[in-house]
């Protein structure tokens, strides 16, 4: 099938399925033309491929091709489907069309109306989210505003979904001690299917803060996702890196994206079976000669399949040049190369320290050519931690107690090892603790004085960041 092919199969889909689910959402309504609603759909269509193939201004020849063709086949119009690239972009059809791709539709509002859950909405999402992968896959070099249009588009879909969906607050599948609180992500078992992309992405979204982190991972997925539909029709690729970096002081949620990243490598079939190992210098460097490079090689074969979270990385270059770290450093190298198409590595710790890790041996820089900053939360961020984790486990901590939180908060020294959302469960852990000891003192105490956290249960001091196993880490 040729890339235009693609794109008038993906785009009919669309109109074939969202002009079905349109016909059941208005089968009731009084006045509701049903004979109008594909040409209604084939022109959102077509609104909303014209507004993508805008978005970057170039307007290439491919991308010209195909939009004639299909909508030209589609709408039975000879002209159109006869057209020259050239022809096109002089015409109207495309300049300042992006601004489409700015708010949800109409037509999908009213799709998300007619049905809450796992319908008509849901299908034009999933649907349009494959035309516009299809469509940036046209050419070999997929744009940065291309990638960012598409993350932007999906955030704004889904975020519609999940606030008409009950429930929708709660993010599920978050780890117990990450920036929400949520339940455990048991890792993916190689028998078990990938999850849904949309699904993944959608927890990634849930996640407190962390804004322009989740913009780089969602611009990873779907630079992988258009490179995976490019040879999926023998197109040529660019081999993309799916090994990074990741710097930003302790409790950022290093490791609850990593897990997360995970998962979306294979669901985009990029890795076999996601999981995620996570990994320190105890777990890597040995204490004798010819013993560390087994050890290295061993939390590979674990990693298979998955990705290696190695925390603390940069202490793997610590120790000159007579310490074992630099033999597992050297390990690391050639296992990177060695297992490029079956684990993903991510090295993490702290930014100054991570460019020393990076240039202690030539061949890092070139295996790990992307960066992503995990900023520290913000008071209202850390207030938004503690007061979902007291959702979660049914504690209500009163206004003058709100208030001592953000004066705690405020006065915590935002330097190096700063613990961020670790810190925040540490204070909430702190605070139930305390209650316990003034509740136990009340006579036959009510549902309202075990779930009430008030100012006098929280501590009064700088709160110890907890310990930094891998275990403990997370989010890290």
């Amino acid at each position: 099938m040729s890339s235009t092919e693609a794109v008038r199969t993906v785009v009919t889909a669309f109109v074939d399925e969202v002009t079905a689910a349109l016909g059941e959402a208005a089968a009731d309504v009084p006045g509701a033309q049903p004979d109008r609603f594909r040409e209604d759909v084939i022109t959102e269509a077509a609104n909303l491929c014209a507004a993508f193939i805008d978005t970057d201004d170039r307007h290439t020849d491919n991308e010209m091709w195909a939009y004639a063709a299909t909508f030209g086949s589609l709408r039975a119009d000879v002209q159109l489907a006869g057209a020259q690239p050239r022809d096109l972009r002089d015409s109207s059809l495309f300049t300042g069309q992006k601004s489409w791709l700015d708010r949800p539709s109409e037509l999908f509002e009213v799709l998300l109306a007619a049905d809450r859950h796992a319908g008509g909405a849901w299908i034009y999402y999933r649907r349009i989210m494959e035309v516009l992968h299809t469509i940036a896959a046209l050419d070999l070099v997929v744009t940065n505003a291309e990638l960012a249009t598409i993350g932007s588009f999906r955030t704004m879909l889904l975020g519609r979904l999940r606030q008409a969906e009950p429930g929708a607050s709660d993010p599920p599948n978050q780890p117990p001690d990450s920036a929400t609180g949520g339940p455990p992500v048991p890792a993916a078992a190689p028998q078990d299917p990938p999850r849904p992309l949309d699904e993944v992405m959608a927890e990634l979204d849930g996640l407190v803060g962390l804004d322009a982190v989740k913009r780089e991972v969602r611009q990873i997925a779907d630079l992988l996702a258009v490179q995976k539909l490019r040879a999926d029709h023998g197109l040529p690729t660019m081999t993309t890196s799916r090994h990074l970096v990741f710097v930003g002081n302790p409790g950022t949620g290093k490791t609850t994206v990593a897990r997360l990243l995970a998962q979306i490598y294979r669901s985009l079939g990029v890795l076999e079976r996601g999981h995620l190992v996570e990994v320190d210098r105890s777990g890597m460097v040995a204490g004798f000669v010819g013993q560390t490079a087994p050890l290295v090689t061993r939390r590979f074969d674990d990693a298979e399949g998955g990705m290696l979270f190695i925390d603390e990385a940069y202490t793997l270059a610590r120790g000159g040049e007579n310490d074992f770290g630099r033999e597992a450093i050297d390990m690391l190298v050639k296992l990177i190369e060695d297992r490029r198409d079956r684990v993903a590595v991510v090295v993490a710790g702290y930014p100054d320290e991570m460019a020393g890790f990076i240039d202690a041996n030539p061949g890092l820089r070139s295996r790990f050519p992307k960066t992503i900053e995990f900023p520290d939360y913000t008071t209202d961020q850390l207030l938004t931690i503690f007061e979902s984790l007291g959702e979660r486990h049914r504690y209500h901590l009163d206004a003058a107690g709100g208030a001592h939180l953000r004066e705690l908060i405020d006065a915590m020294p935002r330097d190096k090892g700063f613990g961020n959302g670790r810190m925040a469960r540490n204070l909430f852990e702190e605070a139930v603790s305390r209650q316990a000891g003034r509740v136990v003192k009340l006579h036959d105490p009510t549902e309202d004085d075990l779930m009430a956290l008030q100012s006098s249960d929280l501590c009064d001091g700088p709160t110890d960041p907890g310990p930094t196993d891998p275990g403990a880490n997370r989010p890290s």
